[in-house]
């Protein structure tokens, strides 16, 4: 058995030794899609996104230290936590940089019972005066201002994508198939956010606006190998569906690769992020990249195009291209029952000399002797059945002349 080889897989996928069905299956795609985008959408429904208070408005308090470490911080959330205050229930906290530990909580008046809890159990905990505290009110406006613009940044983003695609491939279709995947990576991106609970910052509006990028990258990839496959599609033998198709194929191992080296940077500041900084402002960044950049190599391979087939099925070329193939199919049916030699197909036995030579007898559809009937092929009769022997007629007084093969004759 050969080795197996993931250049030698990519040569094969492009010339299109091998082939993997995508196109052919996209309803399958569909509905994983499906399930994955109900899902998503119950979780967000179920328990919401959690908003940091850039978008909703809070107060941060920003303690200077000798030495951030996670330790620490995990001892002033308890410590912030253990007040009476309502607000810092479920409080953030989380280094920023070596020598400070950031504390973001709901709305706190300043100079309020609640407020001077806080920083008693922040001096306390941290062991550092009340300089060494710095206290920053977010107000909900900001927080508005900050989601609008995001909003805006998106949709200019989304606009962009139509025309870029519409100009650079002359076809309106490929970009409602790509704004269709780039929609499809962002709900299933949010929905993940909302199941896990991250907190959803600018840093992770910033990861969205990166990951949709991303994703239009490696359509685009993929789209231009379409367009190659079906120019001129009149004058090839393949149907649009295999042409693009096969354009999948040849961009799959490029696609996986690209992933794969996007992805271990990644997931290297994921784990960072997460064990060994806790929260951080990395750690919302990088959650939403690794999401993004695999969902949307997914949706790149098995939606995009798909979808793009689809949507193109009705156009008078592509069904033109679908009815010479059903004919040369159809043609090609004719020769479908004759047999082919294999190597354990039973050899039938030879006939004897005279039964070959016989070629009149064939042709007339007759047989010879007490031989069993045998359907005379080529000619569309059937040997009728033999009662008995061919023997001399006496009705004429005289023999009678028998006929004898070609071969035989003088």
């Amino acid at each position: 058995m050969s080795k197996f080889s993931f250049s030698r897989l990519g040569k094969e996928l492009y010339t299109g030794e091998k082939s993997f069905d995508f196109v052919g299956r996209r309803m399958l795609w569909y509905a994983v899609s499906a399930v994955v985008l109900v899902a998503v959408v119950l979780g967000v429904w179920l328990q919401g996104i959690n908003l940091g208070i850039d978008f909703t408005g809070g107060t941060r308090y920003t303690v200077t230290v000798a030495q951030a470490d996670q330790e620490l911080a995990d001892d002033l959330r308890t410590a912030v936590g253990d007040t009476a205050v309502e607000a810092a229930d479920g409080a953030t906290v989380r280094t920023a940089g070596g020598k400070s530990i950031v504390i973001e909580t709901k709305a706190i008046a300043d100079g309020s019972e609640a407020d001077n809890s806080i920083m008693e159990a922040i001096t306390k905990t941290a062991d550092v005066a009340d300089d060494d505290v710095s206290r920053t009110g977010i107000g909900p406006s900001w927080g508005q201002r900050v989601a609008a613009k995001a909003g805006l940044a998106l949709g200019i983003f989304l606009v962009g994508v139509v025309l870029f695609i519409w100009i650079y491939f002359r076809e309106w279709k490929m970009s409602v198939a790509a704004v269709v995947a780039l929609l499809h990576d962002v709900v299933i991106t949010v929905g993940v956010y909302a199941i896990v609970g991250f907190e959803v910052t600018p840093a992770t509006v910033t990861g969205f606006l990166t990951i949709l990028g991303y994703s239009l990258y490696d359509t685009v990839v993929v789209f231009d190998k379409v367009k190659e496959n079906t120019r001129n599609l009149s004058q090839k033998k393949q149907t649009y569906a295999a042409a693009a198709n096969l354009a999948v194929n040849q961009t799959l191992v490029r696609s996986i690769n690209t992933s794969i080296i996007g992805l271990l940077p990644v997931v290297a500041i994921l784990y960072v992020s997460t064990v060994q900084l806790g929260t951080s402002s990395l750690k919302d960044i990088s959650l939403v990249l690794f999401i993004g950049m695999a969902v949307g190599t997914y949706s790149s391979i098995f939606i995009a195009t798909p979808l793009l087939v689809h949507l193109k099925s009705k156009e008078k070329d592509v069904v033109d291209a679908e009815k010479r193939a059903a004919a040369r199919m159809k043609e090609a049916d004719k020769y479908a029952a004759v047999p082919v030699f294999d190597e354990g197909m039973a050899v039938a036995d030879e006939e004897p000399d005279e039964l070959r030579d016989s070629e009149d007898l064939h042709e007339a559809g007759v047989s010879r002797g007490t031989s069993p009937n045998r359907s005379a092929t080529g000619r569309g009769r059937n040997v009728p059945d033999q009662h008995r022997e061919v023997s001399d007629s006496g009705a004429s007084g005289r023999p009678q002349p028998k006929r004898e093969s070609r071969s035989k004759r003088k």
